[in-house]
């Protein structure tokens, strides 16, 4: 059966879609099938990101690995019974049709808390919250004091994936995975920066979750975003030197990759 690899959180601006499409652009270099649903059905911005892909290789003349991003199938509501949600059916047919043919199938949600994300979450292998390196977004997980010391209790994304685990648990599924990622970190020591550290790490033992390491803030990211390119596709393109900013992003995408520690994925880029 494929991996199934669902990116969320409920708060916007967190790179979950750059974080998604690097994540399944890595798994198709490397030789792995990998399908793809957008389930932010208003923004899409992972399935703009993938259109944006399709219309540059093919005006560019190129054919680069690349994840198969696939709708929602429509649903009739005559099939549905009494008290069936008609968004459980269409996610659970697309994996369906997605799972013989895959090797991972990725799941994008988006940063709200819906019904779609509700049950991808509790579809997840492997669950990726990205996550701003701030006090603010942290709250999304737990309620913290006025020091930033002290965890005072979980907090509506972290009592979700909870209710998620606890589904799995009763259809005797394997645990979630759930990989917490620090996006937009500072370089340098700030107090901040140390607080949310040992927050997060305080926090990972309480709920159970292990830290990643994410993405820094980079232009290269906004760059990259109109062509539908991930930072592994610039030799491809003609761009023969990396600069010491793209050299350092891609080793964040590697060092990414290698903590998700997904099922046969060997990181060779």
């Amino acid at each position: 059966m494929a991996h199934i690899i669902v990116v969320g959180n409920e708060k916007g601006g967190a790179g979950k879609s750059t974080v998604s499409m690097h994540v399944a652009t890595a798994l198709a270099r490397m030789g792995h099938k990998v399908s793809a649903l957008d389930l932010d059905l208003r923004q899409r911005t992972f399935g703009r990101y993938t259109e944006n892909r399709i219309d540059f290789l093919a005006k560019a003349d190129l054919d680069l690995p690349s994840p198969d991003v696939h709708e929602l199938p429509e649903i009739s509501p005559d099939s549905l019974q009494p008290g069936e949600n008609i968004y459980d059916h269409r996610l659970s047919a697309a994996v369906a049709t997605l799972e013989p043919d895959s090797d991972f199938i990725l799941i994008d949600c988006p940063g709200s808390h819906t019904r779609l994300s509700q049950v991808a979450h509790s579809l997840a292998d492997t669950l990726i919250t990205p996550l701003n390196d701030s006090f603010v977004d942290f709250d999304l997980l737990a309620r913290i004091d006025a020091t930033g010391e002290k965890i005072q209790g979980p907090s509506v994304y972290s009592e979700m994936v909870w209710n998620a685990r606890q589904l799995r648990a009763q259809a005797g599924l394997q645990p979630i995975d759930w990989i917490v990622v620090r996006n937009r970190m500072g370089a340098q020591r700030m107090v901040n920066k140390e607080k949310m550290e040992r927050a997060i790490a305080n926090l990972s033992k309480r709920i159970g979750f292990r830290v990643a390491p994410g993405f820094s803030e980079r232009v290269v990211f906004r760059e990259l975003f109109p062509r539908g390119l991930t930072l592994l596709d610039l030799k491809d393109i003609g761009v023969k030197q990396l600069n010491i900013s793209n050299i350092a992003a891609r080793q964040e995408l590697r060092d990414l990759v290698k903590a998700l520690n997904l099922p046969g994925v060997t990181v060779d880029f």
